[in-house]
């Protein structure tokens, strides 16, 4: 792996800090305005959310939880249960933001291990705490053919209050591209892009009818990013559960599901722009991709999704997620 790709990729592991098994923030090396934090207890242990002059998003990944928090000035805590799901192939969960003057403890109550993200980023602006419910999380299935995926919008501009950063989720079945066709958000033009470092966080699992006895360590996936005008960076990685790819700048994707696994990457973005929003720009020499899929049907493997969650289409949409 080059330089550049290991200061920017980095293993399951490699950034644990303070019982956290990963933490980026804006103490990271060349990152200022995201952050994401992972979390792996067992049933009754804690994790402490103890700074203030941040937001954060709480996802759960496997299990459920406990959250107990207190905004500034506030004597008795707020209790909210997140439901959670077994896993992040099983559909969205309900999710829970916690506003910049706030601080929180978050427990977990299921049997055996179970992990939580937090994405976070710094700010001063003091938005409402907020439980999202899972029959509240927007799901779209975008893209056709190969290209299939599915996206839980729940930290979208149009669905969270939120002051800065822009979270969501996808899942991408076993042998389909997602993040493609290669893209970029390293430079603000009104209207057209907008500027935002980005934090992708991968987990991958056997397919539902693997062979019993397939291990999920090994299950894998790939990730490329690779240099624009703003700046160097070399990303191809075979990337596992619990990897994170740091995105300042560049075009990134694709993102693709090995044969035999599927794809779940979390995706924290947020930037100096004054305005909250994701515009962003294909790589000139692959953009036409986007036509070959008029036509196509959707993978009928989607939706990954509970019953109750909303599910629209999102044929005319120019993300590329």
């Amino acid at each position: 792996m080059t330089d550049q790709a290991e200061r920017w990729f980095h293993r399951r592991g490699e950034l644990a800090a303070d019982g956290w098994e990963t933490v980026v923030d804006e103490h990271t090396p060349g990152w200022a305005h995201t952050g994401l934090r992972v979390g792996r207890l067992a049933a009754g242990e804690s994790l402490t959310l103890s700074d203030t002059g941040v937001e954060r998003l709480i996802v759960p990944l496997a299990g459920a939880f406990t959250v107990r928090y207190a905004s500034a000035g506030e004597a008795a805590q707020t209790v909210t249960e997140l439901a959670g799901r077994a896993s992040v192939f099983d559909g969205p969960s309900d999710v829970l933001y916690l506003g910049a003057d706030t601080t929180g403890t978050v427990t977990a109550r299921s049997a055996g291990e179970s992990r939580f993200l937090v994405a976070t980023s710094p700010t001063d602006t003091v938005r409402p705490s907020r439980h999202m419910p899972v029959s509240e999380v927007p799901v779209e299935l975008r893209g056709a053919g190969a290209s299939s995926r599915q996206v839980h919008n729940f930290g979208r501009q149009e669905s969270l209050d939120a002051a800065r950063f822009i979270v969501v989720e996808v899942i991408t079945p076993a042998e389909n591209w997602s993040s493609y066709p290669p893209h970029k958000h390293d430079e603000h033009l009104p209207g057209h892009e907008s500027e935002l470092e980005e934090i992708y966080y991968f987990e991958i699992a056997p397919t539902r009818d693997a062979p019993t006895g397939v291990s999920p360590e090994h299950a894998f996936g790939m990730f490329s990013t690779y240099s624009s005008p703003a700046g160097q960076i070399d990303i191809d990685a075979r990337v596992f559960t619990g990897d994170v790819a740091l995105v300042p700048h560049g075009y990134h994707g694709p993102a693709v599901a090995a044969p035999g696994y599927d794809m779940y990457y979390l995706n924290v973005m947020a930037g100096p722009d004054p305005e909250r929003s994701w515009l962003i720009s294909d790589d000139p020499a692959h953009g036409w991709v986007r036509e070959t899929w008029d036509g196509q049907e959707l993978d009928p493997r989607l939706p990954f999704t509970a019953p109750t969650s909303p599910v629209v289409p999102a044929a005319d949409s120019e993300d590329p997620r």
